[in-house]
C-alpha cells in the first residue's frame, strides 16, 4: 500500500484528520477533522478486484455520513437553543446524548453496531486493522468530553459487552469474531473513561497492541476463517502456541498483558460502587474467552495428517522472530509491568 503514492497521501490526510479532530478547540473543527479522516479512509478501503471492500467502503460511508451529520445537527442545535442560563436544564442532557450517539455510531460500539462486523468482513487485514485501532481515536476522545457515568452511558457499557460477547459465538470468519471483540473491547474503554484520560489510553494502547499482534499473524498466513487454522498444519508448533496465546492475552485471560488493562478497570468500577455493570463486564469476558478458547483447542487437539515433504514455512525468518517478540510481550507483560513497578 505505500509503495502507491495516491494511498500513501491518502494514509497521511486519514491521520490528520484524527489530529484535527483530537486537537480542535470547538465542536465544528472536530466535525470537520472527522469528515476529512472519513474521506481518505474510503479510497484506502476499496478495492475494484473485490466486491466485498467495495460494498464495505459504501456501507461505512453511509453510515459515517449519518453520524457527521447527526453530529453537526446537535451542535448546531445547541449553540441555537442553550444559553448559559439553561445550561442545566433537560436541553443540556438530550443535546449531549444526542452529540454521544453520534460519536458512538462513528465507532461501531451498541446498539449502533449494525454496521461494524459487516464492513470488517469486506476489509482486508491492513484495513480492518486500521478499523479496530485507528478509526476509533478521534470518536472516543470526543466522547471522553462528553461522557459522565449516567444510566445512558451504563446501558451503553452494558450492551457493548453483552452483543460483543453473544454476536462472537456463532462466527466462523476471523474478522467478524475481532469485530466482536472490539465491540465488548469498546464498552471497557467506555468503563475505562470514568477512571480519566490515563486508565482509557492504557486501555487503547495495549488492545491496539495485541490487536496488531494478532492481525500481523493473520496476514502473513492469510488466514480468513476458522476452519483454516485446523488444518493449518505447515505453521511451526512454536508460531502457533505464540499465536494463540496472543488471542487468550486479547480476551483478558489473566496471567497475560491483556488482563491488566481490566484489572484496573474493575477496581476502579468496584471503588465508584458500580458491582452491577462490573459483574455484567466480567461474566461477558468469560464468554469472549469461550470463542477464543474454542478456536484454540479446535487447532491443538484435533488430529491432522502432516506429510514430511514439501511443507515449507510461508513466513521468513524475519517475520517469524517479530512474530515470537510479539506474542512474548503479550505473555510477559504482566510480569514484567509488575517487576518495573516493584523496582521503582
Amino acid at each position: 500500500m505505500i509503495n502507491n503514492p495516491t494511498k500513501f497521501l491518502f494514509l497521511l490526510t486519514l491521520m490528520g484528520g484524527t489530529l484535527i479532530s483530537t486537537s480542535a478547540n470547538s465542536w465544528f473543527g472536530a466535525w470537520m477533522g472527522l469528515e476529512i479522516n472519513l474521506l481518505s479512509f474510503i479510497p484506502l478501503m476499496t478495492n475494484s478486484k473485490n466486491l466485498l471492500s467495495t460494498e464495505a467502503s459504501l456501507k461505512y460511508f453511509l453510515v459515517q455520513a449519518l453520524a457527521s451529520a447527526t453530529l453537526l445537527f446537535s451542535v448546531i442545535l445547541g449553540s441555537l437553543l442553550l444559553n448559559p442560563a439553561l445550561a442545566n436544564s433537560s436541553y443540556s442532557t438530550s443535546l449531549n446524548i444526542l452529540i454521544s450517539s453520534s460519536l458512538l455510531l462513528k465507532m461501531g460500539a451498541a446498539p449502533f453496531h449494525f454496521w461494524f462486523p459487516g464492513v470488517m468482513e469486506g476489509l482486508n487485514w491492513m484495513n480492518g486493522l486500521m478499523l479496530l485501532t485507528w478509526q476509533k481515536i478521534a470518536p472516543l476522545m470526543l466522547i471522553s468530553y462528553t461522557l459522565k457515568l449516567d444510566i445512558f452511558f451504563s446501558l451503553i457499557i452494558i450492551l457493548s459487552v453483552i452483543i460483543g460477547s453473544l454476536g462472537g459465538l456463532n462466527q466462523t470468519s476471523i474478522r467478524k469474531i475481532l469485530a466482536y471483540s472490539s465491540i465488548n473491547h469498546l464498552g471497557w474503554l467506555l468503563a475505562a473513561m470514568s477512571a480519566g484520560e490515563n486508565m482509557w489510553g492504557l486501555y487503547f494502547l495495549i488492545y491496539t497492541f495485541l490487536s496488531f499482534a494478532i492481525i500481523f499473524m493473520m496476514n502473513a498466513f492469510k488466514l480468513m476463517h476458522v476452519n483454516q487454522i485446523f488444518s493449518l498444519n505447515s505453521i511451526n508448533p512454536i508460531n502457533k502456541f505464540a499465536f494463540f496465546i496472543t488471542l487468550l492475552s486479547l480476551g483478558g485471560l489473566p496471567p497475560f498483558l491483556g488482563f491488566m488493562p481490566k484489572w484496573l478497570v474493575i477496581q476502579n468500577l468496584v471503588t465508584l460502587g458500580n458491582l452491577f455493570t462490573v459483574t455484567i463486564m466480567v461474566i461477558t469476558t468469560l464468554m469472549t474467552l469461550f470463542y477464543y478458547l474454542r478456536t484454540t483447542f479446535g487447532a491443538f487437539m484435533l488430529t491432522y495428517t502432516e506429510v514430511l515433504w514439501n511443507t515449507p514455512s510461508p513466513i521468513s525468518h524475519t517475520l517469524h522472530n517479530f512474530a515470537l517478540l510479539l506474542s512474548m510481550l503479550s505473555t510477559l507483560g504482566l510480569i514484567l509491568i509488575s517487576l518495573i513497578y516493584t523496582i521503582f
